[in-house]
């Protein structure tokens, strides 16, 4: 979503912890819906959204991992994705930049995975983020595909396509395994849903959000992301660097559905 994310140097500031000069991200917390965010050169934050990082890496990989990887990051946390973890995890909506992003870090912590496109022209952008196993999802139940893959279905889902698949998901997963809902790439609403009926016994449902790690609350998991990417246990994935003065382009590139991974704009 555009604005709810940026990094930079801190040009003016009235906080000492977070002095002049300083490196810094910010994620979500009514960026660019109750004020102006960062889709622009300067952006005026409150303090509380402000997130110090110490890092080599360059402008642009550093600005492709904020809201993408916290994002992945804490939705793979709540599903037990984690180093040392055996699950297998089925990733919807795999291309997608949240889906690529969580692809790469499961696969730098060793998590077999699956994951979905809608779109065989794109299958091949998911093996070199560390895809186990690449599945068309032509719009009906994953199920003969995912099965042929693990018989009794994946431990953890990773849902981002969102409200048209969560039942399917829910099917799809081992019984007593987890879906996590952290996208709504197909809408906000489950049609007629009805909880007992529709989530098996022992499974669980839960969701992640990521202004549940906006200032604060982010920095460690985002320094920690940082320092993961410094050190190769996986690498962001950007799709294209514009310039301010492309964004016209960047949007029909958007919205054409061309970009795999993520846009970073650059002043």
């Amino acid at each position: 979503m555009l604005g709810i994310e940026c990094v930079g140097t801190v040009a003016a500031s009235t906080d000492p912890v977070v002095p002049e000069g300083a490196t810094v991200a910010a994620v979500m917390g009514e960026m660019d819906r109750a004020f102006d965010g960062g889709y622009a050169e300067y952006a005026l934050l409150p303090n509380s959204l402000l997130m110090p990082v110490t890092t080599t890496l360059p402008w642009d990989v550093l600005a492709a991992l904020p809201e993408t990887y916290l994002t992945a990051r804490g939705s793979l946390d709540v599903l037990g994705a984690v180093p040392g973890s055996r699950g297998r995890l089925l990733i919807r909506g795999g291309t997608s930049s949240v889906g690529m992003a969580a692809a790469s870090i499961a696969s730098g912590y060793g998590v077999e995975t699956a994951a979905t496109t809608r779109r065989h022209d794109k299958t091949g952008a998911l093996t070199p983020v560390g895809v186990d196993h690449v599945l068309v999802d032509g719009g009906g139940s994953l199920a003969a595909s995912v099965h042929a893959v693990w018989p009794e279905g994946p431990d953890q889902v990773l849902d981002l396509v969102g409200a048209s698949t969560a039942v399917d998901s829910l099917r799809l997963v081992r019984r007593g395994g987890t879906v996590c809902m952290a996208g709504t790439l197909s809408g906000w609403l489950i049609p007629d849903f009805e909880p007992i009926a529709m989530i098996p016994s022992t499974t669980l449902l839960t969701a992640f959000h990521s202004d549940n790690l906006k200032g604060s609350a982010g920095r460690t998991v985002l320094q920690r992301v940082v320092h993961e990417v410094e050190a190769g246990v996986y690498r962001p994935n950007v799709d294209r660097v514009l310039g301010l003065d492309d964004i016209a382009s960047a949007h029909r590139y958007m919205e054409h559905n061309e970009a795999t991974g993520k846009l970073v704009m650059v002043p």
